[in-house]
């Protein structure tokens, strides 16, 4: 029974061993990057990572198979937003689409279909009478409600704050990931799109633990 419980000891240890080894190899300059003025996040005592996309992207639909798994089970103390990045002016078009669903609160329900829309269906969903049918077709939103937001101050200023959020990121492209307003990462820094997730998970224990 005793060496039973060394030999689990021993392996616990090892487990122990070899995830300080892994964490250890999230170099900062090398995996991940450190902004020198750090963007404020809400202080509300959680940890704050935020996406950086394009519905346009190939990238990000890919990634979307695997973070949508992984911010499910993010811990209660940690928030996940996504910012759509405005680069250009296709870019522009589909923030507004982004910021028109959040508005009529159909985002989550929408998200994932913006994306198979574009990217299986290709629909490039780059006009306004594109999106708002594409709405209609798919909520109970109605053509009205949809041009009423989507017109909105409310929009409107959030693309603004959105754009210069992103532009205060000092990133090139998506999509990226920034936890707490501080460290940002992408896939070639990470190593790849999976690499991404397990370079966020290090720094967002970095963060929880103070570090």
């Amino acid at each position: 029974m005793l060496s039973q419980f060394k030999k689990w000891m021993a392996a616990a240890a090892l487990m122990a061993a070899s995830s300080v080894s892994m964490a250890a190899d999230y170099i900062a300059g090398t995996h991940y990057k450190v902004l020198e003025e750090p963007v404020p996040v809400l202080m509300d005592g959680k940890v704050h990572v935020e996406e950086a996309f394009w519905y346009g992207c190939s990238h990000c639909f890919h990634l979307e198979s695997i973070i949508e798994p992984w911010k499910d089970q993010l811990a209660a103390d940690v928030d996940f937003q996504r910012v759509p990045a405005m680069f250009s002016r296709n870019w522009i078009l589909h923030a507004q689409l982004y910021y028109t669903m959040d508005q009529l609160k159909v985002l989550d329900q929408l998200h994932s279909k913006v994306f198979n829309s574009i990217h299986l269906q290709k629909q490039r969903l780059l006009s306004p009478e594109d999106q708002r049918q594409f709405v209609v077709d798919n909520t109970d939103v109605t053509a009205e409600e949809f041009d009423k937001a989507y017109s909105s101050f409310g929009v409107k200023s959030r693309m603004t704050r959105g754009d210069k959020r992103v532009r205060a990121f000092q990133i090139t492209g998506v999509p990226t990931l920034i936890v707490n307003g501080k460290y940002v990462v992408d896939a070639t820094s990470a190593g790849g799109q999976q690499q991404m997730l397990d370079v966020a998970d290090f720094l967002i224990n970095k963060e929880r633990n103070g570090l």
